[in-house]
């Protein structure tokens, strides 16, 4: 139960947020602050955390390919060639 509400609480999280948690997971598991069982606690919340900042990345990828997609297949009709005056 605990696990699944975990996984509720990262799924919320924007991208910057879950950076900031895995960061502070990072510190805390280098720095040797945490007792081993918390470590691995820790650490399957940062594997959490890597997976739903993948997820985001990959749909923001996939935006970008659309957008791409969109741009490059209209027609360039905003481009206005600006007319010269006749007898120049």
């Amino acid at each position: 139960m605990a696990e699944r509400k975990q996984k509720d609480e990262i799924t919320k999280l924007t991208f910057e947020q879950a950076i900031q948690q895995l960061k502070g997971i990072v510190d805390k598991i280098e720095q040797g602050e945490i007792p081993l069982q918390d470590s691995l606690e820790q650490y399957e919340k940062g594997m959490a955390l890597i997976k739903h900042c993948r997820g985001i990345l990959q749909q923001a990828e996939k935006r970008i390919e659309k957008i791409s997609k969109e741009e490059s297949s209209e027609p360039l009709t905003d481009t206005v060639e600006p007319e010269l005056p006749l007898g120049s």
